[in-house]
């Protein structure tokens, strides 16, 4: 009897899908409608779309480029806060860094909201296995690398912490900060390696067997399984023949206006450190072809994710999402790493291949944020999400990537609040607030008493001309300043 009745449910659904079909009418939505859909969640730490599926003519990333192809490729995706404990407390949550309570990399974000429902417990609830590899939430001090660090155990069933040659070989990596003591000196500032020994011996390559390893024997099971990479995070340490792929005369530096800070307010600069304001041109074209070859090595990673996948058949039944907790800067705006409002430093590659779907290879070029990503893995496979996430599903947009989508992308930073230690007590001097739509870039420091920035993307993509005081954008400004306001007002 419930066989026969289940039978008569699935032929009436399909005859209304080929009546509404035949009557020009739309169909209902299969992307993601099966509750037992597999989620593979790979984070990369501090990589910008300098990709090859980005446009990006030197950078070799085959494997991320294959991902590209089948899935959805934002080219608009922005983070919430670029620095790491921010930006993948609010991701992970669902929820802002207002509404977390985390500015800084010393804060657990449940000591602000200690009951939140996060993206882990979300599939744990849906009855789904779910286990993280690596970096997910962040590490208080980079020699935690290989233990827990800040992470939220509830969000997890289990946890691996693999730890390769790469931190074992630290002494050996070139710095540009000798002097610097403890976290500070490989985890703060400029510094690579290229190393000795094979890509599996590497701490990211330990991650890759680890979470295959996972699927293989969770394959029975819905499985949510999380594989947070370390690289190309600064010390950009990778094997050597990875370095052979970035010849030094083949890289070019941003080219740099002598007043390219005229007319910009002073805080959007303040993420700069002493000792990479003055270093040669040979050593920034250094710094810039480690950073690229640990971009290579981590796509090689990622290479051996995705023939894992194939390997155990798990290919068509596993939504996989790649990308970067924040942006980064190489020289540009005469500025490294993160933690800028600049473009460079708020964008992030971001991939999401669902199987089933007809849209492998599309790009969307709507703004979306990585808050949007709780409530849209929970969409895909058919989970109820808290009700209090502060993104919105993106299912639409990988339906249709060039559908109606009116939401900008918020991200903050603050200046004079430290990173590592003492920052809960610390109240930061400078807030930062950026407001991205599809036209603009518009962002306040300290509510504009501190100086505000405009950036017209359609004829200034490297956001290197403020136009917050040019008088023929001042209607413009004033419309942004009373959204980018409103939202944040929104939040709390």
């Amino acid at each position: 009897m419930v066989a026969r009745s289940v039978r008569r449910v699935l032929v009436a659904g399909l005859l209304m899908a080929v009546a509404a079909l035949g009557a020009g009418l739309p169909t209902p939505s299969l992307l993601g409608a099966e509750k037992s859909l597999n989620v593979l969640f790979v984070v990369s730490d501090d990589l910008c779309p300098r990709l090859g599926c980005y446009g990006d003519p030197l950078v070799k990333s085959p494997n991320i480029d294959r991902l590209a192809a089948r899935g959805v490729r934002f080219e608009r995706a922005y983070c919430q806060f670029p620095l790491c404990n921010p930006s993948r407390a609010s991701f992970l949550t669902g929820l802002r860094p207002d509404s977390t309570g985390v500015f800084e990399n010393s804060t657990q974000f449940r000591k602000n909201v200690p009951g939140h429902v996060t993206l882990g417990q979300t599939f744990q609830k849906g009855g789904y296995f779910v286990a993280r590899v690596g970096k997910l939430y962040h590490y208080g001090v980079p020699a935690q690398i290989g233990t827990d660090g800040l992470d939220d155990p509830p969000s997890w069933q289990e946890r691996i912490n693999p730890r390769g040659r790469d931190k074992d070989d630290e002494e050996k990596i070139f710095t540009l900060n000798p002097k610097a003591e403890g976290p500070a000196r490989f985890g703060g500032t400029l510094s690579w390696l290229a190393a000795d020994g094979e890509d599996a011996e590497q701490t990211d390559g330990l991650s890759a067997a680890a979470t295959i390893k996972l699927m293989e024997q969770h394959r029975e099971k819905p499985f949510f399984i999380a594989c947070g990479f370390f690289r190309p995070h600064t010390p950009y340490v990778s094997p050597k023949k990875w370095f052979d792929l970035y010849p030094l005369d083949k890289i070019k530096l941003p080219m740099l206006a002598a007043n390219y800070k005229d007319g910009v307010p002073e805080p959007a600069f303040l993420s700069s450190k002493k000792e990479q304001e003055n270093i040669s041109d040979e050593l920034r074209k250094q710094a810039i072809q480690a950073y690229h070859a640990s971009t290579s090595f981590m796509d090689a990673q990622v290479g051996q994710l995705l023939d894992g996948l194939d390997r155990l058949k798990l290919a068509d039944k596993t939504i996989v999402v790649f990308f970067s907790d924040h942006g980064y800067h190489l020289y540009e705006h005469g500025l490294w790493q993160k933690m800028s409002l600049f473009e460079n430093s708020a964008r992030v590659p971001l991939l999401i291949s669902v199987p089933g779907s007809k849209n492998g290879g599309q790009t969307s070029r709507r703004i979306v944020e990585l808050v949007d990503l709780h409530p849209t893995l929970a969409d895909l496979c058919g989970l109820t999400a808290p009700s209090n996430l502060e993104g919105k599903s993106l299912k639409p947009l990988l339906e249709n990537p060039q559908a109606a989508w009116d939401k900008p992308a918020l991200t903050q930073v603050t200046r004079g609040t430290p990173t590592m230690t003492n920052a809960p007590t610390a109240k930061p001097s400078i807030v930062g607030r950026s407001m991205r739509t599809e036209r603009y870039r518009f962002t306040e420091w300290n509510n504009g008493e501190k100086g505000t920035e405009l950036y017209d993307h359609d004829s200034d993509p490297g956001e290197l001309k403020n136009l917050a005081n040019d008088d023929a954008y001042s209607a413009t400004v004033k419309l942004l300043r009373q959204e980018l306001r409103q939202r944040y007002r929104m939040m709390k």
